[in-house]
């Protein structure tokens, strides 16, 4: 498993980034090895992130690579550059996830 992280600033105002995520969000269900995505904001900054549990870096990959990625900064009205972290996932707390490396 691969986790991505994206932490952005936006110009919009935060029930509009609400919505935004919640009409977004049908699109991000079908992406093919998407496991689970997070929608956060992070209290002390008022940056929004995104954490995406993948299957697999491949998938991360492909996602990386198409429109609904690239579209990410123009949908939210990003503030500069988002920050990006990919993290591999070597060990899980619940057996419902487990990696196997």
């Amino acid at each position: 498993m691969v986790i991505l992280s994206m932490k952005f600033r936006s110009t919009l105002p935060p029930e509009r980034v609400r919505a935004i995520m919640g009409e977004r969000s049908v699109q991000f269900r079908a992406l093919p090895g998407l496991r689970q995505k997070y929608y956060t904001q992070d209290e002390s900054t008022g940056e929004w992130c995104g954490i995406y549990l993948w299957e697999s870096a491949e998938a991360l990959e492909a996602f990386r690579a198409s429109e609904l990625a690239r579209s990410i900064a123009t949908a939210y009205q990003v503030v500069g550059t988002p920050r990006v972290e990919i993290l591999i996932v070597h060990f899980t707390l619940r057996e419902d996830t487990q990696v196997t490396v």
